[in-house]
């Protein structure tokens, strides 16, 4: 997808991608790809993952580290696909659509499965599921007034929380308890800022995006305020992973 089709007010999720083809030529990008292919792997890959953490009384330890396994794979499958998807010129809106909602599915399964389980409080999973939430709900919001690209604190956010669940779902001793509370109390900190600073992102965006279609449309330049695709575009079509590390 090109960077002004990526900025435009309006485009369709369901409507392939292009990219330069031979001679300036566009070609489409395919639905069906590599990296699309990965993504939804993730998301079936979220039912199984709970089948099997919750296998004998959700404590047997063959089970636990079977779980954290497929949990681990389907991690790794968003950093592949976001790679793919970059290097492959596979962005699509559907990648970009699906992609934070995989990851989202993923998170929120693991938490409210070791929640279920026991072995992490209710009111983490809460805070954590209800910004990841809000900020998937705010992004959809501000789409048409451009993209906000994926800072180094989300990027560490994702990878903390990741971590974290990982350990949490490993049958440790319970010397590692301390450690474990701590890097969950780090992910949550990470989580709540990085969430905060989204919002605040998002409300200039959304605010330059208005200013930029009025400017546009005192000159009588309508199309202007449409290529300018907002302040916070980087001006290239956000990856996979530039979209979910939010």
């Amino acid at each position: 997808m090109t960077a002004e089709d990526a900025s435009r007010p309006g485009a369709s999720a369901s409507r392939p991608a292009t990219v330069p083809g031979p001679a300036g030529v566009r070609s489409e990008v395919p639905v069906v790809n590599l990296a699309n292919m990965l993504t939804m792997l993730r998301i079936l890959l979220v039912p199984v993952f709970l089948v099997v953490l919750f296998l004998g009384d959700g404590h047997d330890t063959a089970a636990r580290i079977g779980a954290a396994a497929v949990f681990a794979l389907a991690a790794l499958t968003d950093r592949i696909d976001g790679e793919v998807a970059r290097r492959r010129g596979l962005i699509t809106d559907f990648g970009k659509i699906a992609d934070p909602i995989a990851d989202k599915a993923l998170i929120g399964a693991a938490l409210v499965g070791l929640s279920a389980l026991g072995d992490l409080s209710w009111w983490i999973t809460g805070l954590i599921a209800a910004r990841e939430l809000g900020v998937t709900l705010l992004r959809f919001v501000v789409i048409r007034h451009g993209v906000i690209p994926a800072s180094r604190g989300g990027k560490l956010k994702t990878l903390v929380q990741v971590a974290a669940i990982f350990l949490y779902l490993l049958p440790l001793p319970e010397a590692a308890s301390p450690y474990l509370l701590a890097l969950i109390w780090v992910a949550v900190a990470l989580t709540l800022a990085t969430g905060a600073d989204y919002v605040v992102q998002a409300v200039r965006l959304r605010r330059r995006g208005h200013a930029l279609r009025a400017g546009a449309g005192g000159t009588g330049d309508t199309g202007a305020g449409e290529r300018g695709g907002g302040a916070g575009d980087s001006g290239a079509a956000p990856g996979h992973e530039d979209v979910a590390a939010s």
